[in-house]
């Protein structure tokens, strides 16, 4: 059986979110919006979870996430970095596993099937991202005038996880991390262009949201409920 090793990513600031309080510490439904992340990956097929956050949380990580709720499966409490891909290339010195997802720990309706999905997404293609397709017409502006309307059917919104062969993903890093100027937005677009691989789409759920505003809180809420049940 092939290794897994999920990295949740849980350094960022929030500073949209308007909380002294880092969004991903919030309370949804009495549990903070990062323990839902960790606790389906502790249910899943995953085999190993390194937890990445800022500095200075990793002590409030360890003590009142992990140790708290008992997940067995986090490994590793590291520190991340100044951007997010500093993040990830950090989590990706400490996966074991042959396999890895990586994961926005402010996505807290990820589910079991996704995560089932993203593996076997892994195995069939070597890289695969979780998304759903676009719903909306989608303009492309420039200075506030529209240059042209891209063909709706073709367009997916990305989620996480996005997951990879785990030599894949650390080559590809490594390469991006020799440029001086590095402009990704997301993990796939590091295999894109530095890894010379083809990424391929896992249907996710347009419940998978990213919670980044006050408004994003809300909306958990009433997800968490059905997800709940």
């Amino acid at each position: 059986m092939s290794k897994v090793t999920a990295i949740v990513l849980a350094a960022g600031t929030g500073s949209r979110m308007q909380s002294k309080q880092k969004k991903q510490f919030m309370e949804v439904k009495g549990k903070p919006i990062l323990w839902y992340s960790l606790f389906q990956f502790e249910q899943s097929l995953v085999d190993e979870v390194i937890l990445v956050t800022g500095e200075e949380d990793i002590p409030y990580c360890k003590k009142e996430i992990v140790e708290r709720y008992g997940f067995k499966k986090v490994k590793d409490v590291i520190a991340g970095g100044k951007e997010r891909y500093h993040s990830v290339y950090n989590g990706l010195q400490k996966a074991a596993g042959e396999y890895v997802l990586i994961h926005d720990g402010a996505r807290p309706m990820i589910t079991e099937k996704i995560i089932e999905d993203t593996i076997q997404g892994i195995k069939q293609y070597r890289a695969c991202v979780v998304g759903v397709p676009v719903k909306d017409t989608i303009k492309q502006v420039s200075e506030g005038k529209v240059v042209h309307t891209p063909d709706r059917n073709s367009l997916w919104i990305t989620q996480t996880p996005q997951g990879f062969e785990t030599a894949l993903i650390k080559q590809a890093y490594e390469q991006m991390m020799q440029e001086d100027q590095i402009a990704v937005t997301d993990d796939a677009m590091v295999v894109e262009q530095y890894g010379g691989q083809s990424v391929y789409f896992v249907e996710g759920d347009y419940k998978n949201m990213k919670v980044t505003t006050p408004e994003d809180i809300l909306l958990a809420e009433v997800f968490l409920d059905s997800y709940a049940k």
